[in-house]
């Protein structure tokens, strides 16, 4: 079992090892005096795996429930929020008491979520179950869910007080959605690690899956403790994040999952910033050529002005600006602040920064 302790306000282990959804409760006792347990998960993950944690929290002393709301990306509303706050109400949580998030990134952020606001905020453990939120969204503290004006728009900082990371939760996950994780370990290898980004053009993720996790985690836990509640170099992490989010938008949140909007992302932007001579011709067809490994899209039919407009309802705009993540080159990143004005010229290579 490998071990990682994130050290950023309150600070908490990261367990990663095949095998450690069964001894769950366990592990959970190790950090909670709490008797009642929530565990939140969608209707996909929840039979799969409701029951093995279930079963290990009840041999460790706790009384517990399991909350499974619909599945996908849609449902990351405040409505479904508030069926959450339901239930912990429901099952009688008190503040002594926690919620588990069994699931993807979308679990993870609702559970969490909900968990920040309930009580004015109690614990919670995340079980992260898809190769994206193994490797990207059970790290760092956010929570969030979406509004009609954008994505992860309603949310707060609330960190776990522990996440379970069990590679063999891989072996039930679609092969789309686990090439949809892979774009985000790509996203690491553009921003912090030329090496991992190597490895995943001429190595096979699942023969090194455990030291995928474990590397992908370790970055984001050295830029989350440097940069807990992102205002600087946190920012990185959102490479291919506005315009992906846009995309995602411009899809209602429904027909293109977040890693496929998020290459196309990492694309788009980079593609962009070689036009704007802001980096070497050629670094986004490295990308392309990763992407296209994993069956990942690497180009819309969305007009550019159309994602500009989008996009200014993202979270990374500041006023009458925007922050864009950018490459020096594979593994050397940074932020360039721009004019929200000038995002579409920007896009289409004026030049205009």
């Amino acid at each position: 079992m490998i071990t990682i302790n994130v050290n950023c306000e309150t600070g908490y282990n990261i367990l990663i090892g095949k095998g450690l959804l069964c001894s769950a409760g366990n592990s959970i006792r190790e950090v909670s005096r709490g008797q009642k347990v929530l565990v939140i998960s969608d209707t996909n993950v929840a039979p799969l795996y409701a029951q093995t944690v279930v079963d290990s929290l009840t041999e460790n002393g706790f009384e517990s429930d399991v909350f499974a709301f619909p599945a996908g990306e849609t449902n990351k509303t405040l409505a479904t929020v508030g069926n959450m706050l339901d239930a912990m109400c429901a099952f009688g949580l008190s503040r002594s008491d926690l919620v588990v998030a069994l699931g993807g990134g979308v679990c993870g952020d609702l559970a969490g979520f909900a968990s920040a606001i309930y009580l004015r905020g109690i614990d919670f453990v995340s079980i992260p179950t898809t190769l994206l939120a193994q490797i990207d969204s059970s790290v760092g503290g956010k929570t969030a869910c979406d509004l009609k004006s954008g994505k992860n728009l309603a949310g707060a900082f609330h960190n776990p007080q522990l996440v379970i990371i069990d590679p063999d939760c891989l072996s039930t996950l679609p092969e789309r959605f686990y090439n949809d994780g892979l774009a985000e370990a790509i996203k690491y290898g553009c921003i912090k690690s030329e090496s991992l980004f190597n490895r995943l053009l001429t190595e096979n993720p699942h023969d090194f899956i455990e030291e995928l996790i474990e590397e992908c985690v370790t970055i984001k836990k050295n830029v989350v403790e440097n940069d807990f509640r992102e205002n600087g170099e946190r920012m990185l992490l959102n490479f291919g994040h506005t315009i992906g989010h846009a995309i995602e938008k411009y899809y209602d949140f429904g027909g293109i999952s977040h890693g496929e909007a998020i290459g196309i992302g990492m694309v788009v932007i980079t593609y962009a910033a070689e036009q704007n001579g802001l980096l070497n011709i050629g670094v986004s067809d490295k990308i392309i050529e990763c992407l296209h490994l994993y069956s990942l899209p690497t180009h819309t039919t969305i007009p550019l002005k159309t994602l500009a407009k989008l996009a200014f309802s993202d979270k990374k705009r500041n006023g009458s600006n925007i922050n864009l993540v950018l490459l020096h080159d594979i593994g050397d990143s940074y932020i360039l602040k721009i004019e929200t004005s000038k995002l579409d010229f920007f896009l289409d290579g004026g030049r205009e920064v």
